[in-house]
């Protein structure tokens, strides 16, 4: 039994499984593939391709437009390549590259319209506006129904100062498509922006977060329109929000920090401008918050000490100053607190003198602004709300639409299950859903510690770092000389081969190893649960592949199609033999009845998969994943009502795409 890894490769069958990584936007773990078959085989055009739209995804655009050169180099017409290449240089900002290999790609594509899309916004940001126009009327009358060019044609019209068409071709962009989030947020802006419509740009914002719950900047932005309406609790919710979906965002603190000052919640604040200051040292306006909320708190060592370092780097700015100047004063230090003062009033003093500080503090104190951008870093606007700036190229960025790019479940339907679980050692932290899975026999089996990690029941996998895919081809193959040379336990030495190749995604090798578990072990229900499960993920790949060659054997609904190929009916019974004998083995394991509940549900046999829900969550009553599978049942059967209720325990238990679904519900 070898693998891809070991011995004599097996190209096709390794370039297969790369095609496959990428396909499930496993990124990192695909170019490990590619590299193997570039080595043996660097004569092909395939792998450079693959590599090419791996290392776009992986903002590698140099060494995408390297591997794109190559594969044009041995097949100038492999499809796609030239317009992978224009996305690729369009990124790099060489425009003038990107438009020669659009028009290249149009000649084997003429009726690509997301290429086309592209060219448009390719002559916009060459800025060729004459033909950036024409483009868009060419795209738009060909495909009239097409409702991206509408949104980054109404991008094109508002950089023009044309606000009135730009709204046109919002509106249209959503009456196409009413699922749109882009367009939602970018006409709410420009109620802001130009009409002060707070209520319509509020309803769009909901819109934009209901169909994309997990866009932090969505939620932001709906934060500044709650500000702007005064709801400064339901603008703090919304950083709430967005901190869980992104730690790392000193707008998010920033901000936030603002609204709890302004509300009184000061510890809670300055613990936002620290969390600032951690991330941007320099951050002096989260400083001089800081300094000023420390002061308010009777920190008055600390509120000196930040004072101090606004100072040194504003030594003009009197509001500082004075400000210290109180702080010392009631820290104690009387002469200090006078030396400021005087020295502040002399500031003041000088600063009066000058036509352009009058002015600009004159226009400071006029303006009616409550927000400033992120790149402006006046001192004086420290205690204005920070929005990002207007970046146009990010509203105009290149699209590469590809059968090779997102999962296709992802691609053929609407609203997906939630998917299996199985046996591994990573999964993906989610602060949003707390993991609460357990299971007698596995912590009988951690409890051993024979494998080279804690296992998990999971079905968040996390995607391996470049270190991690390397330890394992390595643990691979040294677990396949142990069992070469009869070294160790052959149960533990298969079973952790078997964890090495199901996390570098060779499924079926994965699975001849568990099979040869149960041959040594047949009552060791996880092993049962596990090949299940790799028998689920190898049919993915299967269907994967299907669907890359022009083959897919499903229905465009994601529901098994009653002709579909006798071995992936085979496959599924073979799933669910597995899955009963691991609930013979363990009758109160509640994830193998969800995995057979989402096995009958893709054979349309709802009645029981809704009945191995009730039991899953009868075991487990805080399975998010099984609230939202069973609502999908119902509202299968026609009980739109328990649906949606199964779908809305669901949301509140962390799964945001239940939200996204009971707004198609409403519609």
């Amino acid at each position: 039994m070898g693998t891809p890894v070991l011995g004599q490769i097996n190209t096709e069958r390794v370039m297969s499984i790369g095609r496959n990584a990428l396909q499930f936007e496993d990124y990192v773990l695909s170019i490990q593939y590619f590299n193997q078959v570039i080595k043996f085989k660097p004569y092909w055009a395939d792998p450079y391709f693959y590599r090419a739209v791996a290392k776009l995804n992986l903002d590698d655009y140099r060494g995408a437009e390297e591997d794109a050169t190559e594969c044009i180099l041995r097949n100038p017409y492999f499809n796609n390549v030239f317009y992978l290449r224009g996305v690729v240089r369009q990124n790099m900002l060489n425009y003038e590259g990107a438009i020669a290999d659009y028009k290249e790609a149009l000649v084997h594509s003429p009726s690509n319209r997301e290429l086309l899309n592209n060219l448009a916004i390719a002559y916009v940001q060459s800025e060729q506006y004459e033909a950036a126009d024409s483009a868009y009327n060419e795209l738009v009358k060909a495909y009239p129904s097409y409702a991206p060019a509408y949104v980054t044609r109404g991008q094109f019209y508002l950089m023009q100062g044309d606000t009135v068409a730009a709204r046109a071709d919002y509106d249209k962009a959503i009456e196409l498509n009413k699922n749109m989030a882009d367009a939602y947020v970018l006409r709410a802006m420009l109620s802001i922006k130009c009409d002060d419509d707070l209520k319509s740009a509020l309803r769009d914002m909901d819109a934009a977060v209901r169909l994309e719950p997990k866009r932090a900047d969505y939620y932001i932005n709906r934060a500044l329109v709650k500000y702007y309406c005064d709801d400064l609790r339901g603008a703090m919710a919304d950083y709430d929000y967005a901190q869980l979906l992104d730690p790392s965002g000193v707008m998010i603190y920033y901000n936030r920090g603002l609204l709890r000052a302004q509300v009184g919640e000061r510890n809670r604040a300055v613990e936002d401008f620290t969390e600032v200051i951690k991330r941007e040292p320099h951050n002096y306006l989260a400083i001089l918050n800081r300094a000023i909320l420390y002061d308010m708190l009777g920190r008055y060592d600390e509120a000196i000490a930040d004072f101090d370092a606004v100072l040194e780097v504003y030594p003009e700015y009197a509001e500082a100053m004075f400000s210290r100047s109180e702080a010392k004063r009631k820290n104690g230090d009387m002469r200090g607190g006078e030396r400021d003062f005087e020295m502040a009033v002399k500031l003041q003093e000088e600063q009066k003198k000058n036509p352009q500080l009058v002015a600009q503090a004159s226009e400071k104190a006029s303006d009616n602004i409550k927000a400033r951008q992120e790149s402006d870093n006046n001192i004086s606007k420290y205690d204005r709300l920070m929005v990002a700036d207007e970046d146009m190229a990010q509203v105009f960025e290149p699209k590469y639409e590809s059968k090779v790019r997102g999962r296709v479940q992802d691609r053929n339907v609407m609203v997906s299950l939630q998917p299996i679980f199985l046996l591994s050692y990573y999964e993906r932290p989610n602060e949003l859903r707390l993991s609460n899975v357990f299971s007698d026999e596995l912590d009988r089996l951690n409890e051993q510690r024979a494998l080279a990690h804690h296992l998990v029941i999971t079905n968040e996998e996390a995607m391996l770092e470049p270190a991690q895919i390397t330890e394992h081809f390595a643990s691979a193959i040294d677990y396949g000389k142990a069992i070469e040379e009869g070294r160790g336990n052959a149960l533990l030495n298969y079973l952790g081969r078997s964890l090495d190749l199901m996390l570098l995604q060779d499924y079926a090798e994965a699975m001849q190893d568990v099979e040869a578990v149960i041959k040594l072990s047949p009552n060791f229900m996880l092993a049962y649960f596990q090949r299940a499960a790799l028998r689920y993920k190898n049919l993915e790949y299967q269907r994967a592949e299907a669907s890359l060659n022009n083959e897919s054997t499903t229905s465009r609904t994601g529901v098994v199609s009653p002709t579909l190929l006798d071995n992936v009916r085979i496959q599924y019974e073979l799933i669910l033999q597995d899955l009963t004998r691991a609930i013979d083995l363990s009758p109160r394991f509640a994830y193998a009845y969800y995995n057979r509940a989402n096995i009958y549900f893709a054979l349309e046999r709802t009645d029981e998969a809704i009945a191995d829900y009730n039991e899953a969550l009868r075991l487990q009553p805080d399975i998010a994943d099984a609230y939202f599978n069973r609502g999908l049942a119902y509202i299968k059967k026609g009980d739109v009502a328990q649906g949606r209720a199964d779908i809305s325990r669901a949301g509140e238990l962390g799964i945001m795409a239940a939200y996204n679904l009971l707004k198609r519900l409403d519609e």
